[in-house]
């Protein structure tokens, strides 16, 4: 239903030219963190609470902001450049199938990619696992690496042609903390729920169940996030300890 057919904002999310993220429509604000393996491999998330918000709420995306996730207006000091560039088109006509699934097609759409690194191990990865999907407890794991994939850079059907089987995600944002080995990192604004988000030039980005946007300025696909943010915050730890 439309905001004028309910009397309630719609829930979405505008991106402000060169601004922050306005958030509309009471869209609850959590915190995630990675649940990783003894190795540091991703493995799931965990939720540690809701973050109190106004509405409407505005939060960082030039990455600079002393009071994060929520924007403070450093963008305007710091010149922040937030030119938007990423692909308003649809994934699916973005998608490469990878070959040799059993009873699952396994999708790729590369330019969502935020290199969460739910899609590997140590060992193997999801192109390696695909062709072994004959297996069951193989294409268990493929499902599951998939549906932890935060931005739906991979997706999956059980037929050629067949629709996506997504995630029954809530309709929320998660400010995230990724872990590395240098320690823990902030990650991108995970969005979830078929939540809209309009560029600033008013233009939809195609609405899906699964959206990363950048947080730290420094992504090259925005307002999508494009893992940037990793190399920059583990630096910054490793100077930071190096300091010690």
């Amino acid at each position: 239903m439309t905001e004028a057919e309910t009397g309630k904002p719609q829930k979405r999310i505008v991106v402000r030219p060169n601004g922050p993220y306005r958030v509309e429509g009471g869209i609850p604000l959590v915190r995630k963190t990675q649940v990783v393996s003894e190795y540091g491999e991703p493995l799931t998330w965990k939720t540690e609470g809701q973050i109190e918000t106004e509405e409407p709420y505005f939060l960082c995306r030039c990455g600079h902001s002393q009071d994060k996730p929520f924007c403070d207006g450093m963008h305007k000091k710091v010149g922040f450049d937030g030119t938007e560039t990423a692909d308003t088109g649809n994934t699916a006509d973005r998608q490469v199938i990878y070959p040799g699934g059993v009873n699952i097609v396994v999708k790729r759409d590369y330019s969502l990619c935020c290199e969460s690194g739910y899609c590997a191990t140590r060992e193997t990865d999801i192109e390696k696992l695909t062709p072994q999907t004959g297996d069951t407890l193989i294409r268990s794991q493929v499902m599951a690496m998939i549906e932890r994939c935060p931005s739906g850079s991979f997706a999956y059907s059980l037929e050629e042609g067949g629709e996506d089987i997504e995630p029954d995600y809530p309709q929320q944002i998660a400010v995230t903390t990724e872990i590395t080995d240098e320690g823990p990192i902030q990650g991108p604004l995970w969005v979830t729920g078929n939540i809209p988000v309009e560029r600033s030039d008013g233009k939809p980005l195609e609405t899906r169940n699964r959206v990363t946007l950048c947080c730290c300025g420094l992504s090259k696909n925005k307002p999508l996030c494009d893992g940037a943010h990793r190399a920059a915050e583990t630096e910054r730890l490793r100077q930071q300890k190096g300091k010690q």
